[in-house]
């Protein structure tokens, strides 16, 4: 499965999202209170988003997942 980041974080409410590359369907979306979060976590570099190189890239999109899932059962 290929993915696709989609992130606008130079906007006034900055997003984040990952989609299926083939079907277009988002499967992760952060907004700008979760983005502020990873980023004092130290867990999302915006450096490395726009670096192309495979390994780095999944390894972002693998902490983004597990960020999602994690955040999505706090209670």
């Amino acid at each position: 499965m290929t993915y696709l980041i989609d992130a606008w974080l130079d906007r006034p409410h900055p997003y984040l999202r990952i989609l299926d590359r083939h079907t277009g369907a988002v499967c992760v979306s952060l907004d700008g209170d979760a983005l502020e979060e990873l980023r004092e976590q130290g867990d999302l570099d915006l450096q490395e988003l726009s670096i192309s190189e495979p390994c780095v890239l999944k390894e972002q999109v693998r902490n983004l997942f597990l960020f999602s899932y994690a955040r999505a059962l706090r209670p």
